[in-house]
């Protein structure tokens, strides 16, 4: 399952959990590092319009399908991706930490969130090292001299897997910079996926997310924030809808 922007393709490249739980594994044990991105309609809006964006997902090790429509297009293109929101990663991906031995990061948000997911994410998965917490300063930059002593910390503290939530794109592109800077460490962009653990946002109930309407909770929690978000995700589905097709085997 691919997306085109400026001749590019964007791959999902990982068609469920089980082959992201296997890679994850063999990074670990190989002491490689990688970028894992969740790729949804509101990136797909980002990409079109951002060149730095792009340039840094074309970067990106690992992409996942975070958001029913992209689950959806994947199907309509006869090339099936399994649902990974990264909110839902990011205990599994502790738990793989933690049984492979290797320190864990928590970089973004605020401090007293990620304090609280510290305590949440430790109490949830026995054994996890979680040896470091970081919530930048002001308004983070990810070309900033901040950026980057913070992936100068990653890489001397021997991090292994770092967990982004920072929001899009700053994310994505900080794990790009640390793919040269840290490459040993695995990056995460989760987004609010720890400010939900901590319970500093809230998370639509799991029914309304099983009836894929968790769009419409966060539309009607915010609505001076999403609604003009998810109307330039609705302008490009029609678009996407013929790529998919288009991509058919």
């Amino acid at each position: 399952m691919f997306f085109e922007f400026q001749g590019q393709r964007i791959t999902v490249n990982v068609p469920n959990r089980e082959a992201l739980e296997g890679e994850v594994l063999r990074r670990f044990a190989s002491g490689e590092g990688f970028a894992l991105a969740t790729v949804n309609l509101d990136h797909l809006v980002k990409l079109a319009q951002s060149e730095d964006f792009l340039r840094a997902y074309l970067g990106q090790d690992l992409i996942v399908a975070d958001g029913r429509p992209i689950a959806w297009l994947s199907q309509l293109a006869k090339h099936p991706v399994e649902l990974m929101p990264g909110s839902d990663l990011v205990l599994p991906l502790c738990r793989l930490a933690a049984a492979a031995g290797v320190p864990v990061a928590l970089v973004g948000s605020t401090d007293e969130a990620l304090a609280d997911a510290q305590a949440h994410l430790e109490a949830q998965v026995p054994g996890l090292d979680l040896a470091w917490c970081q919530a930048p300063s002001g308004v983070f930059d990810p070309e900033s001299a901040e950026a980057g002593e913070i992936l100068e910390s990653l890489n001397r503290r021997g991090i292994r897997l770092c967990f982004l939530a920072l929001g899009a794109p700053k994310q994505e592109s900080l794990a790009f910079r640390g793919r040269s800077v840290a490459p040993k460490v695995g990056f995460a962009s989760i987004g609010a996926g720890l400010d939900f653990l901590g319970g500093h946002q809230t998370r639509a109930p799991l029914w309304v997310r099983k009836i894929a309407m968790e769009w419409l909770w966060r539309a009607l929690g915010s609505p001076a924030r999403m609604v003009p978000r998810y109307a330039r995700c609705f302008a490009i589905l029609p678009g996407q809808i013929w790529q998919a097709l288009r991509n058919r085997p």
